[in-house]
């Protein structure tokens, strides 16, 4: 058999991508090494976007089981104990129809996803399969993989393969991609707790101890779960650090051994790298193997979530023949400088927390407490130039999901190809043969009646919309002509 898509790895970004080819029909087969979840904390938080990716697996109320909104937002606290900013969560129904911010348990969250495969007989999971070489020849690759219970060795062949094996990705070295460094690389001791009844009452909300003689972050997870990153300094040694005896005394001002058990002391170097090359032939990266981003802001899980759903509708429209494989190419032209953005903010915002030197610290302050934290606005960045068309702001933004006057999210109601959004009197004007191409090509479109839909196209100037299966913008419009010429993706 020849599978349409191969995925290496099966950790949330190669999990959710199969979820979503799974969804169109695609055969997949999903090889991990591993022969279970990993099942220590490691990401932690996502946001609004990435629910409505999982929405749009069909995963939001699995999802919704396992997490908690993040509504009280991020603190930023100098070393006397005082508040430099606050960054407000979101209402319950931010701009992507939930809260913005959600904390997890990554163990349960892969289990949400790997479960959701179970819906889709066209997606195989094979576990303790390690691939070890990627042969591509003609309309295929294949893959020489290994079982790591009964030491047997077999092959397997798909259309495309996709890299979503980390950081040590076999494909991006088979790809020959090289990484272009963003420049932060700073070792910091992650530890995760478990507290126990009776322990100190600690904040609800995350916390950025921006402390220059040892700066810390202190998340709430959910339930009983707590995280501490504490920064190394000079003259620390690593495999001390994470020894109790060591750890503890670090904590004093919050909790003590006996209000906590500890679940995981582990030092990690965050990096700030990306790629230069996703794409080459029948072989793709996504998620890590793609671009590794520092903490600060939360998004690296955030990242592969985005690759998987940019990806899953091109390789969709590629395997079925309604696109030519150059369509593929504009999976990391739009991508990458969007993640990119991601993590230059981040790599800044680490420089902010990190700072050590105590008099750039009281400037820091000062600046905070004269109201000038620009580095604080949280990004929007536009995709990269792709499939989309015209220079308007909110293309390449993706699209608000509001509440209908149904009750249905948007989402819920355009499925799962392109859409349109149009004011009824612009749609009143188009020809017959323009609608019958668009239904045809089995285009949504939708007449902007609800009273939600109305009002945002008011407020952007606009009498149409064009969606793409991601859900961001395409293109815009305001005349009839302009939305009747509208170039969709076609072999």
């Amino acid at each position: 058999m020849v599978f349409d898509v191969a995925i290496i790895g099966l950790g949330p970004a190669g999990a959710c991508l199969a979820n979503l080819l799974g969804q169109r029909g695609l055969s997949v087969v999903v090889l991990e090494r591993e022969a279970a979840i990993y099942p220590l904390p490691r990401a932690i938080h996502f946001d609004g976007e990435v629910m409505r990716i999982f929405q749009n697996a069909g995963l939001r109320a699995e999802m919704e089981t396992i997490t908690r909104p993040g509504l009280k937002g991020m603190h930023f606290v100098n070393a006397q104990g005082d508040t430099l900013l606050i960054r407000a969560g979101t209402a319950a129904h931010g701009p992507h129809g939930c809260a913005n911010n959600h904390y997890f348990h990554q163990p349960e969250l892969e289990a949400v996803l790997r479960q959701g495969l179970s819906r889709f007989a066209s997606v195989q999971v094979r576990l303790s399969c390690e691939v070890s070489d990627l042969k591509e020849g003609g309309d295929r690759v294949e893959l020489s993989v290994t079982d790591r219970v009964h030491q047997t060795h077999d092959t397997v062949q798909a259309r495309y393969v996709v890299g979503c094996d980390g950081a040590r990705s076999l494909v991006r070295k088979a790809l020959n991609a090289p990484m272009k460094d963003l420049g932060l690389h700073q070792p910091w001791l992650v530890f995760d707790a478990l507290l126990k009844p009776g322990a100190p009452e600690l904040p609800s909300y995350t916390v950025q101890h921006c402390d220059p003689a040892r700066p810390m972050t202190y998340c709430n997870v959910t339930g009983n779960r707590r995280r501490w990153e504490i920064m190394l300094m000079p003259g620390d040694v690593p495999e001390e650090m994470v020894k109790p005896e060591n750890l503890w005394p670090l904590l004093a001002r919050w909790i003590r051994p006996e209000h906590a058990d500890i679940e995981r002391a582990v030092i990690y170097t965050f990096h700030s790298i990306i790629a230069e090359g996703w794409r080459k032939g029948r072989l793709m990266l996504a998620g890590d193997s793609a671009h590794q981003t520092p903490p600060f802001l939360g998004q690296g899980m955030c990242a592969g979530m985005r690759d998987a759903f940019n990806l899953a509708w091109k390789l969709d429209a590629v395997i079925r023949g309604q696109a030519s494989p150059d369509l593929l190419d504009t999976y990391e032209s739009e991508r990458s400088p969007h993640v990119e953005a991601f993590i230059a903010l981040a790599v800044r915002l680490g420089d902010i927390i990190q700072t050590t030197d105590p008099q750039a610290a009281q400037e820091r302050d000062r600046k905070f407490k004269a109201g000038q934290p620009e580095i604080f606005s949280f990004p929007s960045p536009r995709l990269g130039p792709g499939v989309l068309t015209g220079d308007h702001p909110m293309v390449g933004q993706p699209m608000t999901q509001p509440v209908l006057d149904s009750g249905q999210l948007l989402d819920e109601v355009l499925g799962q190809n392109f859409a349109i959004i149009a004011s009824p009197e612009l749609l009143s004007q188009l020809s017959d043969s323009t609608r019958n191409a668009w239904a045809a090509s089995g285009i949504q479109v939708l007449p902007a009646r609800d009273k939600a839909l109305m009002a945002w196209l008011q407020a952007q100037q606009l009498q149409a919309v064009a969606l793409r299966p991601d859900r961001y913008i395409q293109a815009v419009a305001n005349t009839s002509s302009e939305l009747a010429a509208l170039a969709w993706p076609r072999a």
